[in-house]
């Protein structure tokens, strides 16, 4: 328990379990119910929905969030999941395939622009 959110109240956009907690204890549970996949980004044009993706990897116990490209980005959109989500950035999508293959995780490249082949 957080003494200073138990002495001035939890005002926090948090779960109801874990109000009261600190950061540091809620990213330790997260992480002892953390599904095995990964999810990356590339900071293209300064992406504005990479927030969106860091709160939709944080929804589903995501192990952790890549940004590839640019290392700064518009936290807003991630509502401050940010703080429980892991992030790693990679200069270049080489980077990140490098990481990749040394932790022995497949990429799955998905995207919707025209000519994308469909999953089915």
């Amino acid at each position: 328990m957080d003494l200073h959110l138990l002495a001035e109240g939890d005002r926090r956009n948090v779960a109801d379990r874990y109000r009261y907690w600190t950061v540091d204890a809620i990213v330790e549970d997260l992480d002892g119910r953390r599904h095995p996949f990964h999810v990356a980004i590339e900071n293209w044009e300064h992406d504005l929905n990479i927030g969106t993706v860091v709160r939709n990897a944080n929804a589903f116990l995501a192990a952790g969030v890549h940004v590839v490209g640019r290392r700064r980005w518009n936290r807003r959109g991630a509502m401050v999941t940010d703080r429980y989500q892991h992030l790693f950035h990679h200069a270049t999508v080489e980077d990140l395939v490098s990481w990749a293959d040394a932790e022995g995780l497949p990429l799955v490249g998905i995207d919707n622009l025209p000519g994308a082949a469909p999953l089915e």
